[in-house]
């Protein structure tokens, strides 16, 4: 039974760790990487962006949290 509860929200963590890293702004690009584009300007993040950002970092931080305990569960 646990396990089964933690797989779904193993399901429910990595979906909603997908679409909050696709609904992020791409930026420049990879252009900017190989020396193209305007790297050098610095740009902060702001309302929905920000909370977008740490959304996905506590969304990261929930799937690695829960794969762990998939992990140990199944031993």
């Amino acid at each position: 039974m646990a396990e089964t509860i933690l797989f779904f929200a193993l399901v429910i963590s990595a979906g909603g760790l997908i679409a909050a890293i696709l609904m992020q702004s791409r930026g420049s690009g990879l252009g900017a990487t190989f020396g193209g584009g305007d790297a050098s300007t610095y740009r902060s993040r702001r309302g929905v962006e920000a909370r977008l950002y740490q959304m996905t970092i506590v969304l990261a931080v929930v799937f690695v949290a829960v794969s762990m305990l998939v992990y140990i569960a199944s031993l």
